[in-house]
């Protein structure tokens, strides 16, 4: 049996003539499947959207990239600007979803999240620490932002 595209946890289908013998020789009932979808690894429906987190490396963060994103046919381009914060959410229209009465498709949303590496090298250190003494806090408004709110807040 194919399901329809866009059922979901919840949805309960119905196949007529495929349940128990009537009474007396009766025709048959029809049979109620009842249809549960199980958790996936990358994707996360919400309604007809579909959510996945992305990791990307501060480079590419800082610097703007095009990224490859997987979607529920295989893979897309998206891409990233430059200055692009962790947690920000990007839509990629009609990527998701099929309603059920066939009106639309959901959207794909991906969140993207900046990684920060764990091991480096004495030559990425150091470039590091200058990119750091070349930065001001004009480089950094979520940081600004919230140093002045704490200066505001304990009268500094």
């Amino acid at each position: 049996m194919d399901l329809p595209a866009g059922v979901d946890t919840g949805s309960r289908l119905r196949v007529g003539g495929e349940g128990e013998p009537g009474e007396g020789g009766g025709p048959r009932g029809d049979l109620y499947i009842f249809i549960e979808v199980q958790a996936d690894e990358i994707f996360v429906r919400e309604e007809n959207d579909i959510l996945c987190e992305v990791p990307i490396s501060f480079p590419q963060a800082a610097l703007g990239a095009t990224i490859r994103v997987p979607t529920l046919k295989g893979e897309a381009e998206l891409k990233i600007p430059a200055g692009a914060q962790s947690g920000t959410l990007f839509r990629m229209p009609g990527l998701g979803v099929p309603d059920l009465r066939g009106y639309r498709k959901g959207d794909q949303i991906v969140r993207i999240n900046v990684e920060t590496p764990t091991r480096l090298t004495k030559e990425q250190k150091e470039l590091l620490k200058k990119f750091q003494e070349l930065s001001d806090a004009q480089d950094y408004p979520l940081h600004r932002r919230f140093m002045e709110k704490i200066k505001k807040s304990f009268g500094g």
